[in-house]
């Protein structure tokens, strides 16, 4: 009973550490699309899934969002995304079709989303800057795409980032209240946060020069060029490698899962050595013999 509990926990423990840099995904429609939700899906996977519907050119407005920066843990909270959760829950009754893959290794190309469906279906592309709040759909009848990006969630407590999601949650929904059409289909791709974890941003330090080249001018062309290394290494924080083996690109042996075998191994010795104990008790023959002695005899007369 022990060994199975203990093989769970260990396997548990492993696959928490190797998901931590995923990220969900999520695309409801009004139209018929025939897509599967699994529960883990390499980003290849899932893009090729996406081209294969969208090229039938199944809607007449295309809404593309991208939100960096979360988890499938920040979508748990029933109160984080109320809207996104009722569509893909089918509490809508105008969405036929759904797909949510909760766990996605890798980034999806959203850019190439949308010059696909700009390539088979004609559509004109408008693109929301969901930061300042604004924004304007008109009434044109020709196929679109919506491109809505969302800033990244604040590396903050909980409560922060389910509000910030709820935010983004409200806005998304209000675009969709206003389409002119019926037939729409929402692409909603993430990025996780736990590579930008493990980069800490610091502020560029200013140096005074000694030069009558330092003029306004020069202190603006050396900023630029700090923010260009800055976003540079941002860029590679986020890179992941697709075709890169599965125990590269993962740590499955972690400090803690080498502690419980080192636990575990005494305990077994000791298990096996109360096991074999037990086992050589030998008992002789003799003591199941009936005495034969006088008094046995005097009882039989």
């Amino acid at each position: 009973m022990l060994l199975p509990i203990l093989t769970a926990l260990v396997s548990s423990a492993a696959f928490g550490n190797a998901f931590t840099d995923t990220s969900p995904f999520f695309m409801f429609s009004t139209s018929e699309l025939l897509a599967t939700s699994p529960q883990l899906a390499a980003a290849s996977t899932v893009q090729e899934t996406i081209t294969s519907q969208l090229s039938k050119c199944p809607s007449d407005t295309y809404v593309v969002v991208t939100q960096p920066g979360v988890h499938a843990e920040d979508y748990s909270d029933r109160y984080a995304a109320p809207h996104l959760r009722r569509k893909i829950s089918g509490e809508d009754e105008r969405i036929r079709s759904t797909m949510m893959v909760t766990d996605v290794l890798g980034g999806i190309n959203a850019e190439a989303i949308i010059g696909l469906v700009e390539e088979k279906c004609g559509a004109a592309l408008l693109r929301v800057d969901a930061s300042t709040g604004s924004f304007t759909i008109g009434d044109d009848p020709k196929p679109r795409i919506i491109n809505v990006d969302f800033p990244a969630l604040p590396s903050a407590s909980k409560e922060q980032r389910a509000s910030k999601l709820k935010e983004n949650d409200v806005f998304l929904s209000s675009i969709l209240d206003l389409l002119p059409t019926s037939k729409y289909t929402v692409i909603y791709t993430t990025s996780p946060y736990a590579a930008r974890k493990s980069v800490q941003h610091q502020e560029p330090e200013m140096y005074e020069m000694d030069s009558s080249f330092s003029s306004s001018q020069s202190h603006m062309g050396i900023k630029r060029d700090f923010g260009a290394h800055s976003k540079r290494a941002d860029d590679n924080a986020n890179v992941t490698l697709p075709n890169a083996p599965l125990f590269e690109k993962y740590q499955y042996f972690t400090p803690g899962i080498f502690m419980g075998l080192i636990v575990i191994l005494p305990l077994f010795m000791i298990l096996y050595l109360g096991i074999s104990a037990v086992g050589s008790l030998q008992v002789s023959y003799a003591a199941f013999d009936r005495e034969m002695g006088p008094q046995t005899a005097k009882k039989g007369q």
